[in-house]
């Protein structure tokens, strides 16, 4: 293995991670629209929170994809053959998340706007639980052939494991966009996101017990690479606890923080273990290697120079883009008139 296959093998698991650290927390928001939000109006004001940023934050996952099939065509082959129905689903909780800020935002009724509340709120829900229950079905060996054609079956795919890894995942989204809210609301209700996830990162604790058993008995990772999973393990448990505490002290951004590095961590979970492989096939013999995987040198090298021309560029906006939208939105005292099209008023008294 060459250290460009080394190097784009970390930087697609890095795109992945900062999906999640990003987009976790919009999917959380979206899921507090209905766990969270006491009404309507509040809803349409924690959509309004994200608004700026959930369209660009998914670039990140396209990114991960290019990426992908661009260094390891060959593994990008497998993964969306392997799991095509699966990734097909997540695709439409996107384009059902997507959809619903424009249409909710030019609802004319509030019937109408509460059909596209719950639009974002069940893309929310299972995009990262299909996301996640990929990811962690790829990890335990499925049926491939030595060309790597896979074809998981259905308990490959939905088991044990793959569901609690989609739970896990759907759980630090929710409680990353709790977090995220305590940045973005008034005083009153950023206490109110805190004391909430306070409540839920219980819940946690037993979650990760079950995970840990689960992966510890159903892939090899805690056998082939003790020493850096059970490390990572312990980075999991660190940001949950600090988390926790954070929340606990009323502390939003340290929370986030914490809980951004937990979704980052899950990630690292898994590319750590699936390294040097990219696949992980039920007869190790027709594992799924990175240096088999990858396209040619010129093309690793062609890309490099392009990560490194744009990677700055894209981070500088990022970092840009956040820093314009930090204010928090006044919401104390009374929630925001919805983003409803003026004629809602009129179609509503009518």
């Amino acid at each position: 293995m060459s250290f460009l296959q080394g190097l784009w093998f970390f930087v697609i698991g890095l795109l992945f991670a900062g999906f999640l650290l990003l987009e976790g927390f919009d999917f959380g928001v979206g899921m507090a629209t209905r766990f969270v939000a006491r009404d309507g109006d509040e809803r349409a004001t924690f959509m309004r929170a994200i608004g700026p940023h959930w369209d660009g934050n998914e670039v990140w996952l396209i990114t991960a994809g290019g990426a992908m099939f661009a260094a390891f065509p060959l593994w990008y082959a497998s993964l969306f053959s392997g799991y095509y129905l699966l990734l097909f689903l997540v695709l439409v909780s996107l384009i059902l998340r997507g959809v619903s800020f424009e249409f909710a935002s030019h609802a004319l009724t509030s019937r109408e706007r509460g059909v596209w509340q719950w639009a974002n709120f069940i893309g929310s829900l299972f995009a990262p639980f299909f996301l996640g229950m990929m990811l962690t079905s790829l990890i335990q060996g499925i049926p491939m052939d030595k060309n790597g054609d896979a074809w998981p079956g259905f308990f490959d795919v939905f088991n044990w494991l793959s569901v609690v890894g989609g739970i896990a995942v759907v759980f630090f989204s929710f409680v990353h966009g709790l977090h995220f809210l305590s940045l973005k609301m008034g005083v009153m209700d950023s206490r109110r996101m805190l004391n909430v996830s306070e409540k839920a990162y219980w819940i946690a604790y037993p979650a990760l017990v079950v995970f840990v058993l689960l992966a510890i008995f159903n892939t090899d990772f805690y056998k082939a690479r003790p020493l850096s999973t059970w490390l990572i393990t312990v980075i999991i448990l660190a940001s949950v606890i600090g988390g926790h505490v954070a929340v606990f002290k009323k502390r939003g951004g340290y929370a986030f923080t914490c809980s951004g590095i937990t979704l980052m961590a899950i990630i690292a979970f898994i590319f750590n273990g699936l390294f040097p492989r990219v696949m992980i096939a039920d007869d190790p013999a027709h594992n799924l290697l990175i240096q088999d995987a990858s396209a040619s040198p010129l093309t690793m090298k062609i890309m490099t120079v392009v990560l490194c021309i744009f990677l700055p560029i894209m981070l500088a906006y990022f970092i840009w883009s956040y820093f314009i939208q930090r204010k928090r939105l006044d919401t104390d005292g009374a929630h925001l008139t919805s983003p409803v099209a003026p004629s809602a008023t009129v179609a509503e008294t009518v």
